[in-house]
């Protein structure tokens, strides 16, 4: 089959046309992989900047859509021929994988395979955050950093469905067209020199919803009204900000770190029950994933490069 490997961390994935189809392991699927969606922790891994980066070699690709086409020891489900998206932390960008049986949550008939291939990690990541942790209650205003990315369009797209008054950071008019479609009341540049007097403008923030940190997390946490609450998803920019803890103690502020995997581990229920309540959202018709870029398998590196160059919206998608 083929696939891309990383057989160094930090040198990037390379295409091999000759790999072996992998065979599924006790508790495993075998898929016939029909998309996978890229992620900005797709990146770090290849770098090796990821907390949960496998040893060389490996196939990228974290979460994917596909078929079932072979059941390992002890699985009875999903069935062969079954249709699945599945979070698999790695294996995505080839034409087969296996992966946890556990995992695989059963695709609506009505959901295309590109959408269901880049809907798990980001919806559900910005729905736990915003529901599970955040505990978001309409009226409130959330702030969304790095609003047009993978993440940060479903925080825009779910906070305005929850109720919330949203504004949206992103960089540059296009971007923030996205966001304003997918129901951002408010549009902010994220190179304005001023955000944090921006944001004081509109009131301030009750929750703040960060996947880019660096100084746009500084100026949104200094615009955080009293008893407001910090969501920290991620560090596009590639600044991990420091917070001072007498800031939270003076303005009452909760600070909350949201690693979705990790919920995977120590709290698998949460995850089962936000991807059954998306699930149920898309049927209905109440949320519209955007995907920019559907590329194929051969364009892989081409779909990274626009998640570190910052110029897709919403999901890229490969399909091998």
């Amino acid at each position: 089959m083929k696939g891309w490997t990383v057989t160094e961390i930090g040198t990037g994935p390379q295409l091999c046309t000759d790999l072996p189809e992998p065979q599924p392991g006790p508790g495993e699927v075998q898929l016939r992989i029909e998309g996978c969606g890229l992620n900005f922790a797709d990146l770090l891994m290849i770098e090796g900047r990821y907390q949960d980066t496998p040893a060389p070699p490996f196939v990228p690709g974290m979460e994917v859509c596909g078929r079932v086409t072979a059941q390992g020891e002890g699985v009875s489900a999903p069935a062969l021929g079954a249709r699945v998206a599945v979070f698999g932390g790695a294996g995505g960008l080839a034409e087969m994988g296996c992966f946890p049986a556990e995992r695989c949550v059963a695709v609506p008939e009505k959901m295309p395979s590109d959408v269901a291939a880049g809907f798990l990690v980001a919806y559900s990541t910005s729905h736990v955050a915003l529901a599970h942790r955040a505990r978001l209650r309409a009226g409130e205003r959330l702030v969304v950093l790095g609003a047009a990315g993978g993440v940060g369009l479903t925080a825009v797209e779910l906070g305005a469905r929850m109720g919330a008054e949203v504004v949206a950071v992103a960089r540059g008019a296009a971007k923030l067209e996205v966001a304003r479609a997918a129901g951002a009341a408010h549009l902010i540049d994220a190179e304005v020199p001023d955000l944090r007097d921006r944001l004081r403008a509109l009131g301030g923030a009750d929750v703040v919803y960060d996947a880019v940190g660096g100084t746009a997390f500084e100026a949104a946490f200094r615009a955080t009204n009293p008893g407001g609450r910090i969501l920290v998803i991620g560090f596009a920019s590639g600044d991990v900000p420091q917070i001072k803890a007498n800031h939270l103690l003076v303005k009452n502020i909760d600070a909350m770190g949201v690693y979705w995997g990790g919920y995977l581990r120590f709290a698998p229920e949460v995850v089962t029950d936000s991807i059954a309540a998306l699930m149920a959202m898309y049927e209905r018709g109440d949320i519209a994933p955007h995907i920019s870029h559907v590329l194929p398998l051969e364009r892989a590196p081409d779909g990274l490069e626009l998640l570190r160059t910052r110029r897709s919206t919403g999901k890229v998608v490969v399909t091998p």
